[in-house]
């Protein structure tokens, strides 16, 4: 399954108040579609939270929520929790770690300033897995508001990205 630009967004053609989904089956692309629509409940800003939580919590690992070692109750939120936060980097997609690898590799270990970096790239790692997990959290109520999220981005960015 992949992720569809129609997963999110699903909440804002509603009406203000949410209201009951009156077509049979999921909106949403398998994984990605908040639990809620699968039992027929509404359609919210919440359901686009969570979807976004998922996208993220996918991109950090590089699985995709039907992945087929999620089995037995385990999903990929649940994959990550178990990871955080000691294990995080083990889990975590290599493509985006590879910068940090390669200069390790070239200078045989880590220069004080590259471990800097790689300690920056491991906070900021942990800071966007609990980005995604607290918005696919399995109760709406439960998901960061987007005030919340996009505080926390900005947070992530400048660990990311400080000097």
């Amino acid at each position: 399954m992949v992720a569809h630009i129609g997963d999110f967004g699903l909440a804002k053609f509603l009406p203000l108040k949410p209201h009951k989904s009156s077509s049979i089956g999921i909106r949403g692309t398998a994984g990605y579609a908040a639990p809620e629509y699968g039992v027929g409940n509404e359609m919210t800003k919440e359901g686009d939270i969570y979807s976004f939580g998922i996208v993220l919590l996918e991109m950090l690992t590089g699985r995709r929520p039907t992945d087929p070692i999620f089995q037995e109750g385990l999903n990929l939120h649940g994959y990550v929790k178990l990871a955080l936060p000691d294990g995080l980097m083990e889990i975590i997609e290599p493509t985006l770690l590879s910068i940090h690898m390669e200069a390790a590799n070239m200078n045989h270990g880590y220069s004080r300033d590259e471990a800097r970096k790689l300690k920056r790239l491991k906070e900021g790692m942990i800071s966007l897995a609990r980005i995604g997990l607290a918005c696919s959290m399995e109760s709406p109520t439960e998901r960061m508001n987007t005030s919340n999220m996009v505080h926390e981005l900005q947070r992530t960015y400048e660990i990311l990205h400080n000097n």
